[in-house]
């Protein structure tokens, strides 16, 4: 992903597409976003995606909620005191000092690579709804992801689950979306406030249709 500063798009000079706000109820009540390591990241700001069409508008971009990335801070924690326990136990104290030091500097490199693996992970998997289409970015390394994408109008079905405790508590869950497409379902895994973004997508479908009834789309 990548910034730009936000303008009017050449579809909405010709009035062929409305900006969310004009049918959204969801994203009318929703503040536009900066902030862009959030997981909930509705109408952002200065910000468009590699394939993104010239009058495409990026409407909102989810992430897994921060909440479920907890057991990777806790593993991290652990990683970060193993070497303070070890040296408190002596346990390699038959080693030279020397390769002690070259041992511990090794562990905490392995930890900062394991912290930042966790955190391009969670960051560069993104969910992205836009006027146009749904977007899933898989990251699965620095030089590999997968991207899937359909359009609003092959949306068939949308459904979202909230399941556990914590999800209740902490409002997250899944939305899954049946589609039209050669993609025929596509998840968005864990995300936050999945009945608001449920509702958005219905919201969005709607509006296709209006569009092609009243002859707003090409």
């Amino acid at each position: 992903m990548t910034t730009k500063t936000a303008g009017t798009t050449s579809a909405e000079k010709n009035g062929l597409r409305r900006h969310v706000d004009e049918y959204s109820e969801v994203m009318r009540k929703e503040v536009p976003s900066e902030k862009h390591t959030s997981a909930f990241l509705p109408k952002p700001k200065r910000l468009t995606i590699d394939i993104q069409a010239e009058s495409e508008q990026i409407v909102l971009v989810l992430r897994r909620h921060l909440i479920t990335q907890i057991n990777s801070v806790l593993i991290v924690l652990v990683m970060l005191f193993l070497p303070l326990l070890f040296s408190a136990s002596q346990i390699f104290s038959f080693l030279p000092l020397s390769y002690r030091f070259i041992l511990t500097i090794g562990w905490y490199l392995a930890t900062a690579g394991y912290s930042l693996e966790c955190y391009f992970k969670w960051f560069y998997r993104v969910f992205i709804v836009t006027d146009e289409r749904i977007i899933d970015v898989d990251f699965i390394s620095m030089i590999y992801k997968d991207v899937s994408t359909t359009k609003i109008d092959k949306i068939e079905d949308i459904t979202s689950t909230t399941i556990g405790f914590l999800s209740s508590i902490f409002d997250y869950g899944t939305v899954i979306i049946q589609t039209a497409g050669t993609q025929q379902e596509l998840e968005f895994e864990d995300v936050p406030q999945p009945g608001k973004v449920s509702a958005l997508l219905n919201e969005m479908i709607l509006e296709e249709e209006l569009e092609k009834i009243e002859g707003r789309v090409q």
